[in-house]
């Protein structure tokens, strides 16, 4: 939220609420929103962001409303919040009340309304958040790696979003990094004219410093620090999947898991199944769910799961109940300080000991709504006959049978709250898959096809030759 954003304060104020907290200048990033609200006891909170779309005036602006625990709302008060709208017929503002955002503190107004006064609490952007990181981590550990004798260099593209202030604070003064491993860390509300998708094809300039071989650690955040993006030495690339299972299978490395232990993981239905193998490995409970970081919350707040993720670079933990872009970030810096090896070793070692799953995304956004439903209505309705089960398809040597077919349903665990449509999956007998998901999250107007492909290698080494050469021809796992 910035300073030409006080309509809605006055919207606030005109509906008889009658606290509110904002982050310093307007600015506060999705996991701080999550963890504040957790802290302060709030009844919920409104994120304005753009996300990981280009913002400024003809840029993507969006409301996320999130609940008392902190998370995104389900789709039961999406739907309440709905069949309010439609009984609204007017609405009211309070056009002369002046917020200084710029001014941390109390700012009490006496209106003439039950609440006395109307309190707006202007809160530094990153101090109860940070205060829950030091409950988490091992800060000394994480600084000795910054700053000990054979210093790990690190380079970190805040992407000119919110991630700025969080980066500089928590990275640079609090774990001792050089200043000058932080680019971009300027808030802008236009991201500078940028992309700030955390990916390959959009933080370029990060991917370039990689290569070089300069630093041996990279990351990128999106605009609201939700979403990240790893990266090792020479550009090494770790896909969202792979960042997931590689991260469930080192939890032990953070002393939070050390002393509650891990009772579960979750993750999307498109995301990779390598987490799966992992979970297995721990004997530990796996949850498939929906598209949407919703669907976790339920799960952590019955003390079904610790730790959760999406193929679209979101992890997070039941520390909050939001995806954490910096939180992700510090959990890689606190496995390489405790074993003591790089980013591309940590990944080639969990894939001698689980193998490989190579995972691709292919976005078909900007389609027209109606061709795209019938398109998936015409493709399930091929996939769900009988007969399809049998079908056999030849891919180069590789001959994959299909074993399952389905239109994926979600039937929550904790409320029995069932969520239809969520996918349509083609399950192989070797675990390879392909899914086909229409999305309401595209990168412009229109209806968007994400179509995933998963298969899996056990050999370690055939697996690492196949990732060296798809870099080497220009091309990532996550496409």
């Amino acid at each position: 939220m910035t300073h030409d954003r006080t309509e809605l304060l006055l919207a606030f104020r005109a509906t008889k609420i009658g606290r509110l907290v904002i982050g310093h200048n307007g600015l506060l990033s999705t996991p701080a929103v999550s963890c504040i609200i957790r802290k302060i006891k709030a009844i919920g909170g409104l994120i304005l962001t753009a996300s990981h779309c280009p913002g400024g005036p003809t840029g993507d602006f969006g409301i996320k409303f999130n609940i008392a625990n902190g998370g995104p709302c389900p789709d039961t008060v999406m739907d309440k919040i709905y069949q309010v709208s439609r009984t609204l017929e007017e609405f009211t503002i309070c056009p002369d009340l002046r917020i200084d955002l710029s001014r941390v503190g109390r700012q009490d107004f006496d209106l003439e309304n039950k609440f006395k006064p109307f309190r707006v609490e202007i809160v530094d952007s990153v101090d109860v958040y940070l205060n829950l990181l030091r409950g988490i981590f091992d800060f000394n550990a994480i600084k000795g790696l910054l700053t000990g004798p054979e210093q790990l260099k690190i380079r970190i593209d805040a992407m000119n979003g919110v991630m700025g202030p969080y980066v500089r604070r928590i990275l640079c003064d609090e774990l001792g990094a050089p200043a000058n491993s932080a680019v971009n860390c300027v808030p802008l509300e236009d991201f500078g004219g940028q992309h700030p998708n955390p990916n390959p094809s959009y933080a370029v300039s990060l991917v370039e410093s990689l290569k070089g071989g300069e630093f041996g650690f990279g990351a990128a955040f999106d605009s609201d620090g939700d979403r990240y993006m790893i990266l090792g030495q020479n550009g090494f690339f770790v896909s969202p999947s792979d960042s997931l299972a590689v991260m469930s299978a080192n939890l032990s490395c953070i002393p939070y898991f050390r002393q509650t232990g891990v009772r579960g993981f979750a993750r999307s239905m498109p995301t990779s199944t390598a987490i799966d193998r992992v979970a297995k490995a721990m004997k530990v409970a796996l949850y498939e769910t929906p598209t949407g970081w919703r669907f976790f919350g339920n799960l952590m707040d019955s003390g079904r799961c610790s730790f959760c993720g999406e193929e679209s670079f979101g992890t997070g933990s039941d520390h909050i109940r939001e995806k954490d872009g910096l939180w992700s970030v510090l959990v890689w810096l606190s496995i390489m300080a405790s074993r003591k090896q790089s980013v591309e070793e940590i990944v080639r070692d969990h894939w001698a000991k689980l193998g490989r799953n190579f995972f691709c995304r292919f976005d078909y956004d900007a389609l027209d709504p109606r061709a795209a439903f019938y398109l998936m209505k015409d493709l399930e309705a091929v996939i769900t006959e009988k007969a399809f089960p049998s079908q056999k398809f030849a891919v180069g040597n590789n001959v994959y049978s299909v074993e399952k077919a389905d239109n994926f349903e979600y039937i929550d665990p904790v409320d029995g709250t069932v969520a239809r449509n969520q996918g349509l999956r083609i399950i192989f007998s070797d675990s390879s898959r392909i899914i086909f998901r229409l999305s309401g999250a595209g990168g412009g107007m229109g209806a968007t096809i994400r179509i995933y492909a998963e298969t899996f290698e056990r050999d370690p080494e055939r697996a690492y030759d196949k990732v060296t050469k798809w870099v080497q021809e220009g091309n990532y796992i996550y496409l």
